[in-house]
């Protein structure tokens, strides 16, 4: 036989297997992110520890809790909330890995039923696939009652991780373009608030399981959830060893059943992504053109059409578009309310909690030109004289005021029906008033005296070398702050200390107009300083 011959004769080589490339490619990616710098290494190996010391700790615990009587409401609940973290994290870190954006894939001639399979494998090489199957082993063990239900069990592990790791893929390839956009990004920065303000809630759950008993608080909660996939599958190992083989049936088949249509879906999803073109640019380009056609809407239609409205206009369009400017003003609102909430919760609380609401918005004022980052020399060319940096500073302080006063209203009145009594809501309405009004003085000086950049990139908020004066920026806005409400401070200790209680309704007006008075007085004495020292504002903001 000729060599041309036996060429021809040979069976063609195997392709290789599609999840050996893809699991390949996973540790490339993760290898390759470590290599860029010693500090994203160690900051991957100290995050690595820190999972799995806590799901050791975990794991631990639920071991020790073996036979209590409601452990099994907690271990439902546990797996709730892992598969509830594993929905959200596409969503708030979704440049957390670079395997989760299918859209790579586009212009590769691969179909999505193996793909999809090779994509889920390949997502099981990670920590958080690990600490996942740490969690979730311990908790069968905790519930597990004999050999039986260490048989469901070993099902139940597998179900559970392969539900949380699809749910996460699925998730993200149906939001992939939504999260490579703007607004995605926006949702990205604002999933610190989520968790910070999640915490908050874990740490009163806390709280209330440990005290005596506490875990009996769980059981009406794990009776909902242990029929929600994949908890029904964790649930299904408790009813095992309880003799309930019908429930438990029904349990596994509810999450066999949730995988199934995770998987469907995720490959419906991919099929379009990976077929259908992209047409969001189009989209938002006819909306603007449609809004612009319209007119001006809403709150634009009301204000002036002179320096005030624009830069009224403008301030809260940064507010709302700017991830940053948005970050910002979404903590204070989360944070301000939040206090008086947990407080009342913790049944520890006060109405003069609220102050919290005043302050943190008014905090807002600080800094209003580096808010602005390097665009700041735009609205530097329209100031010329004091007048006009006066109405610049008005302008600003108008616009958050227009955020700060029924919010702050709304948090004194709901922290006096809360915590009471509604005889203390005058008293603390009218000295929010003037909280807010001397922190729009304060934060308008130190504007002028103390500008520092903002970073536009990253998750700075100072840029390097402008540290201190950020810090003292804040800080001493806030003790000067504190001094120009003393006179008000003064007032309401002694009304009480006197026993005139009854004519503690004067400081609402008082702070009122004590507010608004202090503030016209600071964006007086700022404006010249601005007019003044505009060449020096501009270096300071446009360092970053």
């Amino acid at each position: 036989m000729s060599t041309e011959s036996a060429a021809v004769a040979a069976p063609p080589a195997a392709a290789p297997s599609l999840t050996g490339v893809f699991v390949r490619l996973k540790l490339s990616l993760l290898r390759n992110g470590l290599r860029r710098s010693t500090g994203r290494t160690l900051a991957y190996v100290g995050s690595v520890l820190v999972g799995l010391l806590f799901a050791a700790g975990v794991v631990v615990g639920l071991v020790a809790l073996r036979g209590n009587p409601h452990v099994g409401a907690l271990v439902v609940l546990l797996t709730g909330i892992l598969t509830l973290g594993w929905a959200a994290m596409p969503l708030f870190f979704p440049a957390s890995d670079e395997t989760l954006d299918p859209t790579r894939l586009v212009m590769l001639p691969l179909r999505p039923r193996p793909l999809i399979v090779s994509l889920l494998v390949a997502s099981l090489v990670g920590i958080g696939p690990v600490v996942t199957l740490a969690l979730v082993t311990g908790s069968v063990i905790a519930v597990a009652d004999g050999a039986a239900a260490a048989a469901v069990g070993v099902v139940a592990v597998v179900l559970v991780v392969l539900v949380c790791v699809a749910l996460a893929r699925a998730i993200a390839t149906a939001t992939v373009r939504l999260l490579t956009s703007r607004r995605g990004r926006d949702l990205a920065v604002l999933g610190g608030l989520f968790i910070a303000i999640g915490a908050q809630g874990v740490n009163l759950a806390a709280q209330k399981l440990g005290q005596p008993d506490g875990l009996s608080v769980l059981e009406p909660l794990g009776d909902v959830l242990r029929w929600v996939p994949p908890v029904s599958a964790i649930g299904a190992v408790d009813d095992i060893g309880h003799g309930a083989y019908g429930r438990a049936l029904a349990g596994l088949g509810l999450t066999v059943l949730a995988l199934v249509l995770l998987l469907w879906w995720w490959q419906r999803t991919l099929t379009t992504l990976m077929t259908s073109p992209d047409s969001s640019t189009l989209q938002a380009v006819e909306k603007d053109s449609a809004r612009r056609g319209d007119g001006e809407r809403g709150l634009a239609r009301l204000l002036s059409g002179g320096r005030t409205g624009t830069v009224v206009l403008r301030s809260l369009r940064y507010a709302w578009r700017d991830p940053k400017s948005k970050m910002s003003w979404a903590t204070a609102l989360a944070a301000g309310l939040l206090v008086p909430v947990i407080s009342a919760v913790q049944g520890n609380g006060s109405i003069y909690t609220a102050f919290s609401a005043a302050t943190l918005l008014g905090l807002q004022m600080y800094n209003q030109f580096g808010q602005d980052t390097s665009a700041f020399w735009m609205v530097a060319s329209t100031i010329a004289t004091p007048r006009d940096a006066y109405q610049e500073l008005r302008a600003r302080a108008l616009a958050l005021s227009l955020v700060a006063l029924p919010y702050v209203t709304l948090v004194v009145v709901g922290s006096a029906a809360l915590m009471g009594p509604w005889s203390a809501f005058a008293e603390v309405y009218g000295l929010s008033l003037a909280v807010l009004g001397a922190l729009l003085a304060t934060g308008a000086l130190s504007s002028a005296l103390f500008p520092y950049s903002i970073p536009s990139e990253g998750n700075k908020n100072v840029a390097p070398g402008q540290g201190a004066i950020a810090w003292f920026s804040l800080f001493g806005g806030i003790v000067a702050g504190a001094v120009l409400c003393a006179p008000l401070l003064g007032l309401m200790v002694w009304l009480h200390v006197a026993g005139l209680t009854h004519l503690l309704w004067v400081l609402l007006p008082a702070g009122a107009v004590y507010g608004v008075g202090i503030a016209e007085l600071g964006m007086r004495l700022a404006a010249p300083r601005v007019a003044g020292r505009l060449p020096e504002i501009l270096a300071a903001v446009s360092k970053g």
